[in-house]
């Protein structure tokens, strides 16, 4: 079998410099890389990875928080950010938790059994014990999508997009608004706080009448949540769903009863995940920068990781409104809405 060395002698180069290429290091010289990932090509060498390990006292390997049950949104993020992480040399571990406390520290023995370099958060935790560890033993950690003191944050202003959201149903008319939301993360009470400053800005008195709090956010949820508004029989004329899941379930709630999507009751969403540029009606939301996310996520660990800290914890990230065509300007309905059907 070839080694490092062989490659190196047999192109007048140091072994350093064979490592370096092999690895995806840059600061090599264009003609020698080239002659010497030519060569790699040729004689199917393969960086010894547990060697590599050995020298570097490091385990090349990052680990992931997930919930158990993750949305169409983690989902897509995940994916993002493993590609990344094998692009800078890692592979990953799953560490997939529920909302209480018993999970919580069952995901924290698993961590603490784990040889990592890093680790990064998709599901927020709520367990102090589980951030004193982490302080502890001074592990690399990044969270996405949320904040936690201390640690480097990957995320967009959930209440200033929330505001946005709301602000267009505004703008074309709308005043009569309901929310379907949650109050499990800390993105669904920032996104409901956005909801409420919108109204109280455009004049109107704050009612928590206008949101029903259901305990997941996927599609199902958002249709027992459709369900209790119409069952309270408020005269909305719009919805604004804390996640484009929950908007989808909406729509099919409001299509069983005989309303039309935005002609009678606008929808729109949070995330803008791929199906809701193929659903009917298409799903006005916030698009949230799905790539750029995973990818600043993916890289300020590494860095981390690397020893290079950069000073920055909190990394905001623009977001978009996505209009689409499940909004439109407010009129008078031609169907009210009704009770269910059971």
């Amino acid at each position: 079998m070839i080694s490092i060395k062989d490659i190196a002698r047999q192109l007048g180069v140091s072994p350093s410099t064979v490592s370096r290429v092999a690895n995806g290091k840059k600061h090599v010289n264009p003609v020698k890389r080239e002659q010497i990932l030519k060569m790699i090509a040729e004689t199917g060498y393969v960086p010894n990875k547990a060697a590599r390990s050995m020298v570097l006292r490091r385990s090349f390997t990052v680990g992931i928080v997930i919930p158990d049950t993750f949305n169409m949104f983690q989902r897509q993020l995940f994916s993002i950010i493993e590609r990344h992480l094998e692009s800078f040399g890692y592979h990953t571990l799953f560490f997939f938790v529920q909302f209480d406390g018993a999970s919580e520290e069952e995901c924290l023995n698993r961590v603490k059994s784990e040889k990592l370099d890093g680790l990064i958060m998709l599901q927020e935790i709520k367990d102090p014990a589980f951030y004193d560890y982490l302080s502890r033993v001074e592990l690399p950690v990044v969270t996405a999508t949320f904040c936690a003191p201390g640690i480097p944050a990957i995320h967009v202003n959930e209440e200033q997009a929330a505001m946005d959201a709301v602000t267009h149903l505004i703008g074309l008319g709308h005043r009569k608004i309901a929310m379907l939301s949650g109050s499990g993360f800390t993105f669904g009470r920032q996104r409901t706080e956005g909801f409420f400053q919108a109204l109280e800005a455009a004049g109107e008195e704050r009612d928590e009448g206008r949101v029903v709090f259901v305990r997941h956010y996927a599609a199902e949820f958002g249709m027992y949540g459709m369900r209790e508004l119409l069952l309270r029989n408020r005269d909305f004329s719009a919805v604004f769903a804390a996640t484009d899941e929950l908007a989808i379930g909406a729509i099919r709630v409001l299509r069983d009863e005989g309303l039309h999507v935005p002609e009678d009751i606008s929808v729109i969403g949070f995330d803008d995940i791929e199906i809701s540029n193929f659903m009917i009606p298409r799903l006005t939301t916030i698009r949230q920068p799905l790539w750029e996310m995973g990818e600043q996520t993916a890289l300020v660990l590494h860095r981390h990781i690397s020893g290079n800290k950069g000073g920055r914890t909190n990394t905001v990230l623009p977001y978009r409104l996505i209009i689409r065509e499940s909004t439109c300007p407010c009129r008078t309905r031609r169907k009210t809405v009704r009770m269910p059907k059971k």
